[in-house]
């Protein structure tokens, strides 16, 4: 299904993180915590918030997870801009190619049963450019 290979994308993105931490010997948050569970009483917060929400139905999951994918590409772009390292930018263009690419596919289902995929974190003339654009290659 669409979840479970987007799902195994994200473990990929994961472990490119995981990489950059290791390299720059850098706290990994995640390390002894649960699917799930966050360091970051934000983050959790909002994880709990949006699994929730996505569990109401099949329309409210792909709602949730056009959510989080506009998240992650508004919160790379504005990390982007505090970041020199050439391999730290490789990574985030990846990771914005992958999410802006999900973001494409939650946003195709949604239209395939009628709901209306309103921006949420991304402005609107973005959104639209992501949405109507075709799928994007890469690593």
């Amino acid at each position: 299904s669409m979840f479970t290979n987007i799902g195994a994308s994200e473990q990929t993105h994961m472990d490119a993180i995981a990489t950059l931490l290791e390299r720059y010997t850098l706290a990994d948050p995640a390390a002894g915590k649960a699917q799930g569970q966050f360091t970051n009483a934000t983050l959790q917060k909002l994880h709990d918030a949006l699994v929730a929400q996505g569990g109401a139905s099949y329309a409210a999951a792909l709602a949730v997870g056009a959510e989080i994918e506009e998240l992650d590409i508004h919160d790379i772009e504005a990390a982007r801009l505090s970041v020199s390292h050439t391999d730290i930018l490789t990574t985030y263009d990846n990771l914005t190619r992958g999410s802006r690419n999900h973001l494409r596919a939650f946003y195709g289902k949604l239209q395939g049963v009628g709901v209306t995929c309103t921006p949420k974190h991304l402005d609107a003339a973005e959104f639209q450019t992501i949405v109507t654009s075709p799928m994007e290659k890469g690593p």
